[in-house]
């Protein structure tokens, strides 16, 4: 019989509200080396500016402790939890969303949150948060937070394609929803793409695909090839460092395929700012916060 183990809900609710104040002072060496790159690349001498300008925003905001964007985000979590972990203490959800209640009243985090989209009433603390959970077989709790900003996030676009459309359809989509965005997403951007299973799936593959760390690549072969062939075409657009010319819209862009109905090809385009703030803990027997 496999091992159970306790993890506490106080121990997640501490590690998240860290989690929250990290991803939004301190850009991930991925992105901040995506930028660096990305700035040696670019051919416009205004564009290689606003890069320069945006590694040294990191910077700042890495030295003060300070958000690096005054838009702190909707919080996006991506949790693993082991099918022998047993949380003590409390609830998961709970702990999570009091974890998120604290990181962002304690780190001096704008609240962007309302209640009820029609009524649009601040909820004060930037809860809820939004919560996705996958039963894994390893022994712990992997939570991934990502601070999602709103202008990039409205420039997202999902399109319930036809078979026939094929390859070539997505691509024009994908492109098509780069050029549509133009400099309203804060581009350079990332640029999640979900394909296959069904309409509330694909939006969920496109945001998953994003959490994926900056300059690795996928396992198959095809879909390393389609994103390729993606970035290039998004960057052959022109629109440039915060839509002002130039040759590096996109630093990335990342792809999550699924299975899929024979008459259905769903496609969805999750749009990630250059502040992409995204940052993991994992914990486990070693660090469950028993005592």
């Amino acid at each position: 019989m496999a091992t159970r183990i306790k993890i506490s809900a106080l121990e997640i609710t501490k590690r998240v509200a860290q989690l929250c104040m990290e991803a939004n002072y301190n850009l991930g060496k991925d992105v901040l080396n995506a930028l660096a790159c990305s700035c040696e690349l670019e051919e416009s001498p205004v564009a290689k500016e606003v890069f320069r300008e945006l590694l040294e925003n990191a910077e700042i905001a890495r030295a003060r402790q300070m958000p690096i964007c005054q838009d702190t985000g909707v919080a996006v979590a991506l949790v693993e939890i082991g099918e022998n972990v047993e949380i003590v203490d409390g609830r998961l959800y709970d702990a999570i969303q009091e974890g998120v209640r604290r990181g962002y009243q304690e780190g001096f985090l704008r609240k962007s949150v309302v209640r009820d989209p029609l009524d649009r009433v601040n909820t004060g603390d930037n809860t809820p948060a939004i919560i996705h959970t996958e039963m894994v077989t390893d022994n712990h709790v992997k939570i991934s937070f990502m601070a999602k900003g709103g202008g990039c996030e409205n420039m997202s676009r999902l399109a319930m394609l036809t078979p026939a459309d094929g390859r070539e359809g997505i691509i024009t989509f994908v492109v098509e929803t780069v050029k549509v965005a133009s400099a309203n997403p804060c581009p350079p951007i990332i640029v999640g793409v979900g394909i296959g299973g069904t309409f509330d799936h694909v939006a969920f593959l496109a945001k998953k695909s994003l959490f994926r760390p900056l300059g690795t690549k996928t396992v198959k072969p095809d879909t390393e090839n389609l994103e390729r062939e993606l970035l290039s075409r998004i960057n052959d657009l022109g629109i440039g460092a915060q839509g002002l010319g130039g040759r590096m819209t996109a630093m990335a862009v990342h792809v999550e395929r699924h299975p899929c109905h024979i008459a259905s090809l769903p496609v969805a385009v999750n749009m990630e700012c250059h502040a992409h703030r995204v940052k993991t803990v994992v914990l486990d027997s070693g660090n469950s916060g028993n005592r």
